[in-house]
């Protein structure tokens, strides 16, 4: 059971970010925006069943969780710790979220050199993005690659962060134009 080490807020004034003593997963994330989503996913459903909750991301050491801006964070955070610290660790379902995470991407429809593309994209992606917006308490992942169209979803707080689909899609889009000078980056 992951005892919370500190509670920090996050550039979206909706969403805290809650740093854990033990991992919840070994590098899986999960990210929900609606509780139909959550239902199989026993913290997520449970944090969703709280009043408020629009957004629920983990990942490793911390989650967090985005309300409606309706809320006292104060209250809402007391709220929010019990099925946080009731969630299991890290453990043999992080096997099976890794195959679940792998199964909504196939390869099989990509050509050799869009997969090349894609690595080179993910890696400039691992080293300068991803790690300031898991600093802030969200992510991105990379939906598809068709033609010079990259897809990209925003995970977490990044969520629904007012810059995130302003100043942070068009550094990424200027980030990856570097690489591939024509590509356009579209949130999704």
């Amino acid at each position: 059971m992951p005892k919370i080490a500190e509670i920090e807020p996050t550039p979206n004034p909706n969403a805290m970010k809650f740093i854990l003593k033990e991992p919840l997963t070994w590098g899986i994330t999960r990210s929900y925006d609606s509780a139909e989503k959550a239902q199989n996913d026993k913290l997520a459903a449970a944090l969703f069943d709280i009043e408020h909750v629009t957004n629920v991301f983990y990942v490793d050491h911390w989650i967090t969780v985005t309300q409606d801006g309706k809320a006292d964070w104060q209250d809402l955070m007391r709220t929010l710790a019990v099925p946080i610290r009731e969630a299991p660790a890290a453990d043999a379902h992080s096997e099976q979220m890794m195959q679940d995470a792998e199964s909504n991407f196939d390869p099989s429809k990509m050509s050799e050199a869009d997969l090349a593309r894609l690595d080179k994209i993910n890696e400039i992606l691992d080293e300068q993005i991803r790690p300031y917006l898991q600093g802030d308490g969200g992510d991105l992942y990379v939906v598809g690659l068709e033609g010079n169209k990259l897809s990209v979803h925003y995970q977490g707080a990044c969520g629904s962060c007012p810059s995130s689909l302003s100043g942070t899609l068009t550094g990424i889009e200027n980030l990856v134009r570097q690489i591939e000078p024509d590509i356009e980056v579209v949130a999704v």
